[in-house]
């Protein structure tokens, strides 16, 4: 096993895969212990982790329960008590934070002897060990966060200055300028961003940049620059030498031959020949007798982000003969491919193929890069006639790294000859870049992904590669641009809306030279118009994004250009089942699509960057073929939510979840597709088959919306033959809105068309929603009686449910042990099920019984019980809700700040999703915890806000509605009481 905890905390088991672990208490344990991997921890340390200074009652046993958690999911063998603590049984070098930390001391080391290529390599894979804040589950190790924060700082100035002593001024600038201004009291930083600034011939920036320091020093500590730093800035006004890099510490090599250099004359006057040729085919070779570094031009933008990409593409070029990277356009691969080979020594030619029309000849570029001359003289020895042949004649024997650029309208005829060159030129080696792999027996490909972009609400936006680069790049066209909170939630946007594609976020930060941020953003949905302008020197199809991606779209068939324009109407990818069901394209062409990197394969589904989907959505309506693939995707979808439906309330639960989980975005689509068009009745049916989906995840807010939108062409009455689906699509539109006027008719007349004794024969779940809206019969005995009545038309998942609801009423009625068996009936139906959601319901009805009798240690458990279920469940709102009921047990267990932190965290997921009913419940704890303290302000406030908050019309929301009343009325009390004493 791997432990990570630089970063969010995570497991990976021997395959790779991350082992779930639980909740954040779990996985802040895993933390403190991975710290110290291999020693024991005491209990006495990992409680002041846990809970600070102020840790709860019964914290040890606490303690000993996260321990049992953290048992279960690693294995028992992995987490062993001692008598003076726990210990995590792992080797210290599987922990990344002790991985990174003896990275970084080795790279010190080496850093310190001259060997910089080693030290910069380490530095390279110590810091991608880094995925966030480190410690980030544990609320309370300020100082080991703080000292891991510092080796890490301490780590990235020994890693730029590797680059630095390495030639790679260019490429460190923009990170120094946002690492002085994150941290502007550190000096080395200052001094790195001078050398960087001069050995990029900017010496009077690299001054000013002293003066930045020294301003900052003297305002904020009243002290002058220190030894180094001043040193520095001696050095730059001296133009010393010392600010350049050593010779042969792995700087880049000078010793680039132009074409059209003439061929090395030596010692004895005569020509020497390339490799002993007898041809007399020569390429053109430098002063010491070899070919150099040719074809490869010095670059003008810093290089930001891929080390993961770049270590893999060196240590493949040291195993094998052959690798290609791939990636769709605009990915970065030449650019990849350049920084690599920069990283390396020996010979290297880079051929462009670019100019090569579609079966050009590959082999001729290959000469022309080389500088191989045509012979004067013509005749049966001089194998001119066969590009080919004469290369592999030129190559024989030569130590060389062949780069072909661009290979994907000529790959073909770029494997032929890469596959003849390595077999008959033992020490050549080729690296390609491609929009699909060459095919040939020993490649290593390398993926070519687009840059990494942020996570939602990420605390270091900068931490993206996607932003550097963008932030690099706006720079340079509006001096003074920098990333900061008030515009990274804007720039992540336009990051992300371009699919993190380098090449579209350097041509959208070149925009700034013209726009503001906010325009740029706003404009996006037009991104091929307003991304029409790039570098005047590039190739043409690298100057706009539309030219990148038409360069890709003409390089496919007939059938590829067909499957690839009807994918434009998938939201989240497709498995090859889905694409070639709606596309009626076969399977083999989508895999066809994927090799060409036209579509990305991610868990088995092929998706399309946003960017290509809306070049093919385009060609999609150009073809006229809008309406007709629409309806046929969400015919599929219809199929697909009828099928999930039958399975999500039984046994195959979770799998079948996750896949409508996977499917989520195209069945959003589908049903607001339906809505738009008209087609109400294929709206009302796809909604009605996902509503269960839906309420189980908590996705309220968006289905009420597309619920809202389906009815607004559905008549005032339910069709004909679609009663229940009809109810459904009212009722889930009713979920989150206040009803307007025509909604409130609708659900008076679902009164009529659905009495109490109704029982849904296509819609199941319409079986839980009813109740919850009509409410429970007047009689117990009515409600006993109708499961016995109905046997016979029952599901098992009904029946169960209707133990429940018969439960439910024996409680109402004050019948607490009829309620017990009830529930009881119902949770051994619901187990046998396989029925996670419904086992949460009961629990959770279990719990209100022991509540209300005043067992408050059995409420909390079985709460408890209730949202370990629903967290296994992936239930958002249940997890809200049994979070609520375990803070009322915690409130009247004596235990008032668990209760606050308890609901303040249910009111945080409840609003996340929407589920008013939650909010509402999770305002009257909060209102009833104040009271009780004496801030009758704020208890005021908060019981108000939870009445505004009840929603009206819905029988389950009743209770609450009481609730927060009653809390009202004595809280007026009170206030009455209080102000007759003042």
């Amino acid at each position: 096993m791997r432990f990570e905890i630089l970063g969010p905390a995570r497991v990976l088991g021997e395959d790779g895969a991350p082992v779930p672990l639980g909740g954040p208490r779990v996985r802040a344990l895993l933390a403190l212990l991975a710290l110290d991997a291999g020693r024991v921890v005491g209990a006495d340390r990992l409680i002041d982790g846990l809970y600070g200074e102020r840790p709860p009652e019964g914290v040890a046993n606490a303690l000993q329960s996260q321990v049992s958690r953290l048992r279960r999911a690693l294995g028992r063998e992995r987490v062993e008590f001692h008598p003076a603590g726990y210990l995590l049984a792992a080797d210290p070098e599987d922990v990344d934070a002790r991985r990174f930390t003896r990275l970084a001391a080795e790279a010190r080391t080496a850093l310190a002897a001259g060997d910089t290529l080693r030290a910069a390599g380490l530095l390279h894979d110590a810091l991608a060990l880094w995925r966030g804040a480190p410690l980030a589950d544990v609320p309370h190790a300020e100082p080991v966060v703080a000292a891991l924060e510092e080796l890490r700082l301490a780590a990235v100035e020994d890693r730029v200055q590797a680059d630095l002593e390495l030639g790679r001024h260019r490429e460190v600038v923009a990170e120094l300028r946002q690492l002085t201004a994150a941290h502007p009291l550190r000096e080395r930083p200052h001094a790195q961003l001078m050398r960087a600034l001069y050995g990029s011939g900017r010496q009077a920036e690299a001054l000013t940049a002293y003066e930045r320091a020294r301003r900052v020093l003297d305002d904020e500590l009243g002290i002058d620059p220190g030894p180094e730093l001043s040193a520095t800035h001696l050095a730059v006004l001296r133009g010393d030498p010392s600010l350049w890099p050593s010779p042969g510490v792995g700087a880049r090599r000078p010793d680039m031959v132009p074409a059209g250099d003439v061929s090395w004359t030596g010692p004895g006057g005569e020509e020497a020949r390339a490799g002993g040729s007898s041809t007399g085919e020569r390429p053109v070779l430098d002063g010491g007798g070899r070919l150099g570094r040719r074809g490869l031009r010095a670059q003008l933008t810093s290089f930001v982000g891929r080390a993961e990409e770049l270590r893999q593409v060196g240590a493949y070029l040291r195993e094998a003969r052959l690798v290609t990277l791939v990636g769709a356009g605009g990915a970065g691969k030449t650019r990849l491919a350049l920084e690599a080979v920069g990283r390396t020594d020996g010979d290297v030619c880079f051929v462009q193929l670019d100019p090569l029309a579609a079966g050009g000849d590959v082999a001729k570029a290959v000469l022309a890069a080389l500088g191989v001359r045509d012979p004067l003289l013509s005749g049966p020895e001089w194998p001119n006639g066969d590009p080919a042949a004469r290369l592999v004649a030129a190559l024989a024997g030569r130590d060389l790294l062949l780069v072909l650029d661009n290979c994907e309208h000529v790959v073909e005829a770029a494997a032929e000859l890469a596959d003849a060159l390595l077999a008959a030129c033992p020490a050549v080696r080729v690296l390609a870049t491609s929009r699909e792999a060459l095919g040939i027996t020993g490649e290593r490909v390398v993926p070519v992904a687009p840059l990494g972009l942020p996570r939602p609400g990420a605390a270091d936006p900068l931490g993206s590669a996607a932003i550097r680069l963008f932030a690099d790049r706006a720079a340079a066209v509006r001096p003074g641009f920098a990333v900061d909170e008030g515009n990274a939630a804007a720039v992540a946007g336009v990051c992300r809306a371009l699919d993190g594609l380098p090449l579209a976020i350097e041509l959208a930060a070149a925009r700034l030279r013209t726009m503001s941020l906010d325009d740029l953003a706003a404009r996006l949905d037009d991104r091929f118009r307003l991304l029409a302008k790039g570098s005047r020197t590039a190739l043409p199809r690298h100057q706009t994004l539309r030219g990148v991606v038409a360069w890709s779209w003409d390089l496919l068939d007939e059938d590829e250009q067909r499957l690839a324009r009807r994918m434009a109407v998938f939201a989240g990818g497709a498995t090859p089942e889905a694409a070639e069901r709606v596309c009626g394209v076969p399977e083999e062409t989508l895999f066809a699509l994927a090799d060409k990197s036209l579509v990305e394969v991610v868990d088995g589904r092929y998706r399309m960057l946003q960017t290509i989907r809306a070049f093919c959505a385009e060609r999609l309506a150009e073809a006229g073929e809008v309406a007709r693939v629409r309806k046929a995707h969400a015919a599929y979808y219809l199929e697909f939510a009828l099928t999930a439906d039958r399975h999500v309330r039984g046994a195959e639960q979770l799998a079948w979840l996750a896949r409508l989980d996977e499917e989520s975005g195209d069945l959003d689509a589908a049903v607001r597709w339906a809505a738009e068009t008209g087609h109400a009745e294929l709206g009302l049916r796809l909604l009605a088959a996902a509503a269960c989906y839906w309420w189980m995840r908590g996705h309220r807010l968006t289905c009420a919306e597309l619920a809202l939108a389906v009815l607004s062409s559905v008549p005032a009455r339910a069709p004909e033959g679609l009663v229940e689906e009809y109810a459904m699509c009212v009722l889930v539109a009713a979920w989150v809105h206040e009803p307007d006027p025509a909604l409130r008719a609708r659900l008076a007349e679902l009164r009529r068309l659905l009495p109490l004794d109704y029982l849904p024969s296509r819609v199941e779940f319409l079986t839980l929603l009813l109740p919850m809206f009509a409410g429970p019969p007047d009689s117990a005995e009515w409600a006993r009686d109708l499961p016995t009545a109905a046997e016979g038309s029952m599901t098992p998942w009904s029946r169960a449910l209707s133990h429940c609801g018969v439960a439910l009423v024996e409680q109402f009625a004050g019948r607490t042990e009829e309620a017990k068996a009830g529930f009881t009936r119902a949770l051994a139906a619901f187990r046998e099920l396989g029925e996670r959601w419904g086992t949460t319901l009961v629990l959770t009805g279990l719990g209100d019984l022991a509540f209300r009798e005043g067992d408050y240690v059995a409420a909390y458990e079985l709460a408890g019980q209730a949202l370990e279920t629903a967290r296994e469940l992936g239930a958002v709102p249940d997890m809200a809700e049994s979070l609520c009921r375990r803070a009322d047990a915690a409130a009247r267990l004596g235990r008032p700040e668990e209760a606050r932190a308890g609901y303040e965290r249910a009111d945080e997921v409840a609003r996340r999703i929407a589920s008013n009913e939650t909010t509402a419940r999770a305002q009257a704890g909060l209102g009833e915890l104040a009271t009780a303290r004496g801030d009758l302000a704020e208890a005021r406030a908060r019981l108000e806000q939870g009445l505004a908050e009840c929603p009206p019309g819905w029988y389950s929301a009743e209770d609450v509605r009481d609730r927060l009343l009653s809390d009202l009325e004595a809280l007026g009390r009170l206030e009455r009481g209080r102000a007759g004493r003042e």
